[in-house]
C-alpha cells in the first residue's frame, strides 16, 4: 500500500512540475510583444480632426460629424494595440469612430469577445463593424458570425477558421493582404472566398507585407515590403474608409 501511495505522490509531483514548466513557458512567450514604433505613438495625439482617448482600449473619435458606424479592431498576435494608431486615426479622420482593443498579453484568442465591452460602452453608436490583423482577424471573424449586431468584417492578412462559415450570412466583408507577406498563409487568405458572402471584396496590396499594416518594425519571418514609408497603411486607410462609406450610404 505504501509503495502505491509513493508512486501516486511521484506522479502528482511530476504533473505539477509539468504544469509549472508549461505555465512559465506561456508567460515567457506571451510577455514578449512587438512594440509600437515612435512614429505610431505620434498618432496617439489628438488634433483638429480626431480626438484620441486611452483607457485600456484606444478610441479614435472624429471631432465632428461622426458616423453612427463604429469600427472595432483586434490587433495581431503579440502586437501592441498602439502599433495600429496611424491606421485607426486615418480612418477616424474620414468620419468613423475606431476602437483598438487592448487585449490580455496582446492575444485576441484570450479575449475573443472583448468587443462586447466596447459596444456596451458606446450606446451612441448604432451600427458596428469588426476587424483585425492576422490572428486578430481570425477572432474577429468568429465574433462577427456570433453577433447579429455586427454587420461587417474587415480582415487584414487574415482569414476565418475552417469551422467559421460566413457564406450564408448578410455580412459585408473586406479582405486585404500584401503580396510580399510571408507570415500569413496567402493561399488560405485567398481561398477564404469560399466561406464568404458572394459579394465579399478581396484586395491585394502589391509590394506590401504582413507587418506593414502596423508600425512595429519587421516581423520575424516576414517578406520585405517594396512600398515607401507607411504607404501600406495609407492604402489600407483608403480601402477601409471607402468600405465604410459604402455602408453609410
Amino acid at each position: 500500500m505504501k509503495q502505491k501511495k509513493s508512486w501516486a505522490v511521484k506522479i502528482l509531483i511530476g504533473i505539477l512540475v509539468l504544469l509549472m514548466i508549461a505555465t512559465a513557458g506561456f508567460f515567457v512567450f506571451a510577455s514578449s510583444s512587438y512594440e509600437a514604433n515612435p512614429s505610431a505613438l505620434k498618432s496617439l495625439q489628438s488634433d483638429d480632426l480626431v480626438t484620441v482617448k486611452e483607457d485600456g482600449d484606444i478610441a479614435f473619435e472624429p471631432a465632428s460629424d461622426a458616423s453612427d458606424i463604429g469600427f472595432i479592431f483586434y490587433p495581431g498576435a503579440k502586437v501592441e494595440a498602439s502599433a495600429y494608431a496611424a491606421m485607426a486615426k486615418g480612418i477616424a479622420a474620414k468620419g468613423f469612430p475606431v476602437f483598438i482593443a487592448d487585449l490580455p498579453f496582446n492575444l485576441a484568442i484570450l479575449s475573443p469577445n472583448h468587443a462586447d465591452q466596447i459596444i456596451h460602452d458606446h450606446p451612441e453608436i448604432k451600427r458596428w463593424i469588426i476587424g483585425g490583423h492576422s490572428l486578430g482577424g481570425v477572432m474577429a471573424s468568429d465574433y462577427a458570425l456570433g453577433h447579429e449586431n455586427v454587420e461587417g468584417l474587415v480582415l487584414l492578412a487574415s482569414y476565418p477558421q475552417s469551422k467559421t462559415d460566413l457564406s450564408k450570412t448578410s455580412l459585408n466583408v473586406l479582405s486585404i493582404w500584401g503580396s510580399n507577406d510571408e507570415v500569413a498563409d496567402l493561399e488560405k487568405v485567398k481561398n477564404a472566398k469560399k466561406s464568404m458572402p458572394s459579394d465579399a471584396e478581396f484586395i491585394e496590396i502589391k509590394g506590401g507585407n504582413h507587418g506593414g499594416f502596423g508600425e512595429y518594425g519587421h516581423q520575424k519571418g516576414d517578406g520585405e515590403s517594396s512600398l515607401p514609408g507607411n504607404q501600406q497603411i495609407q492604402d489600407t486607410i483608403g480601402y477601409v474608409a471607402a468600405f465604410l462609406e459604402r455602408l453609410n450610404e
